[in-house]
């Protein structure tokens, strides 16, 4: 049973977290928050924004306050799926026999910047699939399991799709969000450029170890979570597909696709999480309805009306909470 004290603790320990981050990066807080809270519920997240705006710096600042092994891959067209997996290659003994010996490729560390990943092709973006939902890699018919905590943290560039290939179905769904880096504001600029002016490093000290993260994720588990906000995620969820019995008037208009079943256990556990931050026991509507967004935006697949009136997913997703909040009043 989790007690007051571990939610104090669990508490205390985000905000150190929070305050290391912020040490290396300037604004984007929604960001920051949006990516420890995955983190932390155990999910990936893709970072989508322009050249420039911190992306990179970001995961290699979780790095340094989480104190775990990062690994860095540059996806290009040229990228193939053993430069990611790893692969056998073939070593001698002292006798001079030769053997195959495995040779783990960088996904075999705890956190993965997957840098552009939309510019490889698709047989190598696959070969992250396994590991993202499964954590384990499986290479010429062995699998072999991942190091714990395991995340991956891609980032994508929305304006230049020369030479790119969207991201498949499939591997969008594995993403537990997708966040919108947005460009700094003046303020946030002149900090930017003033505190690069001392040192491009990142200055950040281990606000948390891998082990507590992964008690932190085991203390979020036990969150209650009341029958009534459970049906309203669900509903939530279920509202965004134009066929279903929850089908909401904006779906019915806009959407070709929902969002799967994964969307609903994204919503939940990262409410969790969110409930825990803010020293709460219990998840409220206001988690879900907060968290809607990022869990939602990369799921739901538009129909030519939406592209038509230049409707974006985000608000499409306000109409939804607008239409599902009325029922539940």
């Amino acid at each position: 049973m989790i007690s007051e004290k571990d939610i104090e603790q669990f508490s205390a320990q985000c905000n150190d977290i929070f305050t290391q981050v912020r040490r290396d990066v300037i604004g984007q807080n929604e960001v920051v928050e949006g990516t420890i809270v995955a983190m932390i519920a155990g999910g990936n997240v893709l970072l989508e924004g322009v050249p420039g705006v911190g992306k990179t710096r970001l995961v290699r600042t979780l790095g340094r306050v989480f104190d775990l092994p990062f690994a860095r891959i540059q996806f290009t067209p040229d990228l193939m799926p053993a430069d990611v997996t790893g692969t056998n290659i073939i070593v001698k003994d002292e006798k001079g026999n030769s053997n195959f010996e495995f040779q783990p490729g960088p996904v075999f560390s705890n956190i993965i910047l997957a840098d552009e990943i939309n510019r490889a092709t698709p047989k190598t973006q696959s070969a992250l699939l396994e590991a993202m939902q499964e954590h384990t890699v499986t290479v010429m018919g062995v699998s072999r399991k991942l190091a714990e905590p395991f995340f991956v943290l891609a980032t994508q560039n929305p304006i230049e799709q020369d030479g790119t290939y969207p991201l498949p179905e499939a591997q969008m769904d594995r993403f537990m969000f997708k966040l919108i880096v947005p460009n700094p504001s003046l303020d946030e600029l002149m900090q930017i450029v003033n505190m690069t002016q001392k040192t491009m490093a990142e200055v950040a000290d281990c606000a948390c170890t891998g082990e507590q993260l992964l008690k932190m994720r085991e203390t979020a588990n036990q969150i209650p979570v009341a029958d009534e906000v459970m049906k309203y995620a669900m509903t939530l969820t279920s509202a965004t597909h134009p066929d279903s019995e929850c089908a909401s008037d904006a779906a019915k208009k806009y959407v070709r696709l929902g969002a799967s079943p994964r969307a609903g256990q994204a919503l939940i556990s990262a409410a969790k999480v969110k409930a825990l931050i803010k020293g709460r026991y219990n998840v409220a509507y206001e988690d879900i309805n907060e968290l809607a967004h990022p869990v939602l935006r990369h799921r739901m697949k538009l129909n030519f009306e939406a592209v038509a009136e230049r409707i974006s997913a985000d608000a499409i997703i306000d109409m939804i909470i607008g239409e599902v909040g009325k029922t539940i009043k």
